[in-house]
């Protein structure tokens, strides 16, 4: 079986090489390229490749916060960052990064990424099909959540179906609930303490009575006063979202679990 590729890369250039590069592997099928991280959020989603050769500094939405929207799915894609520059290094391993390419691209080392590649998918593909032989258990409800992996939003007109992975933060503005995603925000007319329980499986905080928020994203948190704290967001906007004194003790907990 091949191995789907995907390039995400908004330099003409370097994006057209390393098509060149991977098109000369017969096990990898090259699906189309994207040009910055909102493509490629749009388009993984009709694609679903195995494995994305992710630009680091791409417009529209950065390839590290990409790479952490991706990492939260539920069969996330391997990554393989490219860039021009070495200290984002550290970062992307953090990630998870299958590898880390630097431009230009050395032959060897791009083979080097394939072989890591290859080892992956085939320890992965053999893990699915064990899983999917095993004899099938009962689930708890919030196991059975997770594994369907899906929030249905209804804002009293139509039904929107999200990857609570894709969801920033939720703050509450009057009646309604506002959730952020990347590129989108729904509205809900569900309270923020039931929207909180449907997301308990997932990764989310409540750091203010207004707000929820998906520690995924959290970039940094900075004092602020009288014991509280503001907390940002890593994404284009840099979203700064405010912490409760009463929130604050148990926020830094979280983070550093």
């Amino acid at each position: 079986m091949s191995i789907k590729v995907m390039i995400a890369e908004d330099e003409k250039l370097a994006r057209e090489e390393l098509e060149y590069l991977l098109s000369s592997y017969n096990d990898l099928e090259l699906i189309p390229s994207v040009t910055n991280g909102k493509d490629l959020l749009e388009k993984y989603e009709e694609y679903c490749p195995d494995v994305i050769f992710l630009d680091i500094q791409m417009p529209e939405l950065e390839g590290m916060f990409v790479a952490k929207q991706l990492r939260a799915r539920e069969h996330p894609p391997l990554i393989v960052f490219t860039t021009a520059y070495e200290h984002y290094a550290v970062e992307a391993f953090r990630l998870k990064a299958i590898d880390y390419l630097l431009k230009p691209y050395s032959e060897q080392r791009l083979e080097e990424a394939i072989n890591r590649i290859r080892t992956e998918i085939k320890r992965l593909r053999e893990q699915a099909k064990k899983e999917a032989t095993a004899p099938e258990t009962k689930t708890s409800p919030s196991r059975e959540i997770q594994r369907i992996g899906k929030l249905l939003i209804d804002d009293g007109e139509r039904l929107s179906v999200v990857d609570p992975a894709s969801i920033l933060y939720v703050v509450r503005e009057d009646r309604l609930l506002k959730i952020h995603t990347a590129t989108k925000i729904y509205t809900s007319k569900l309270t923020l303490q039931e929207l909180e329980e449907k997301l308990a499986p997932y990764n989310f905080f409540r750091p203010h009575r207004s707000y929820l928020v998906n520690l995924n994203f959290v970039e940094e948190i900075t004092p602020w006063f009288n014991g509280a704290y503001n907390l940002t967001l890593q994404h284009r906007q840099k979203t700064k979202i405010p912490v409760s004194r009463t929130a604050a003790k148990e926020l830094l907990q979280r983070l550093q679990m």
